[in-house]
């Protein structure tokens, strides 16, 4: 691949830090070069009234299109995901597996192991959302799947999953010290979630190093004004970011906005989607625009990225620019990638997304 200029004309584009309204974008093999208003190009593109952002990142779900990668983990159920997420926006993902056995687990390990193998793109890694959560907190996590946190316990998930398990959401209140050090040595990113914490307990973790939340309100402890919680933890702490769900179920549209306020930058989206699935542990079933269990328990969304954005600036009042940020920058800063992707700008991959009419 050599370098190419393109003139996007008729449209908006969102550069990550400001809006042109027509812009020239030079890249050489994948990365952007330049970033101008004019100039002479290789080839026009007509936005046709639509907005040329970055693409998003997508750090939680579970399946796409049918296949349910959580519970039936297959290089074929990655690809339905990676394609159900690409039509959204969301071109790095970190494929998820709910609380479930370790079979299932090295599985989902093996697929994304082969995935990459093939050369195929578009996944950052994995992320165990669980074994090692609060029974408490479970929301639809299968109860008998949850795992105590022994020393024994991480090391089988670590050892086998070196290299593949980017993320994995815990208890920390569960944990002992040298079991936070086991994930933090092999570089898994620690997130505090289906937790129970106390704010001190909540507080303790973070002054461990654990600096990311998942889902923001659900499956944590709420904050109460004589207990502030894990949610009352996160939004005291200055540098924690957490994830949340912006689609109206999960968290009302008020309160992503008071969390938005109150963190600023330190707030993402996810969209924690799911995928009708008829058996197993998770049996997901399609109520309105949400997921359910059989028991009618809340079980994931029926999100793309660009809706969750879309919720972000028509319900919650957020600003649309820095809604994008909260799709694209700042989970690319969860995973140390902030300096690549997330901004149409010199030195950042040519990761490109037409948000059209």
């Amino acid at each position: 691949m050599s370098q190419r200029s393109i003139k996007y004309v008729n449209g908006q584009i969102f550069t990550g830090e400001q809006w042109m309204s027509q812009a020239l974008i030079t890249t050489n093999n994948g990365r952007i070069v330049s970033v101008t208003h004019n100039g002479p190009a290789d080839e026009v593109a007509d936005l046709k009234g639509g907005k040329l952002v970055p693409a998003f990142i997508d750090l939680q779900l579970y399946g796409g299109n049918g296949l349910f990668f959580g519970e039936h983990p297959t290089v074929e159920a990655l690809d339905a995901t990676v394609a159900y997420s690409r039509a959204g926006g969301a071109y790095l993902i970190l494929p998820t597996v709910a609380t479930n056995s370790n079979e299932v687990a090295f599985a989902a390990i093996d697929a994304v192991r082969e995935y990459w193998a093939a050369g195929r793109k578009g996944i950052a890694g994995l992320h165990l959302e669980g074994p090692f959560l609060n029974v408490k907190k479970r929301g639809a996590h299968a109860a008998d799947k949850i795992q105590e946190p022994t020393v024994t316990n991480i090391r089988k998930l670590v050892e086998y999953g070196k290299g593949i398990v980017k993320m994995m959401t815990i208890a920390p209140e569960l944990f002992t010290d040298e079991g936070i050090k086991i994930l933090q040595d092999a570089g898994i990113i620690i997130s505090a979630g289906h937790s129970d914490a106390t704010y001190e307990q909540a507080t303790a973790a973070f002054g461990k190093g654990i600096q990311l939340c998942t889902h923001l309100y659900n499956a944590m402890s709420p904050l109460q004004h004589r207990a502030p919680g894990l949610v009352g933890a996160i939004f005291d702490h200055p540098t924690v970011m957490s994830s949340i769900v912006t689609d109206g179920y999960h968290v009302d549209a008020a309160a992503i906005r008071i969390a938005k306020k109150l963190m600023g930058q330190r707030l993402f989206i996810i969209t924690d989607a799911v995928t009708a699935n008829p058996d197993g542990h998770y049996q997901h079933r399609l109520e309105g625009n949400r997921y359910v269990m059989p028991d009618g328990t809340l079980s994931g969304s029926a999100l793309t990225m660009v809706k969750a954005v879309k919720y972000c600036t028509e319900q919650a009042g957020i600003d649309e620019g820095e809604a994008l940020r909260m799709a694209s920058l700042y989970p690319a800063r969860v995973l140390g990638l902030d300096k690549e992707w997330g901004k149409i700008a010199p030195g950042y991959i040519e990761s490109l997304f037409i948000i059209d009419q």
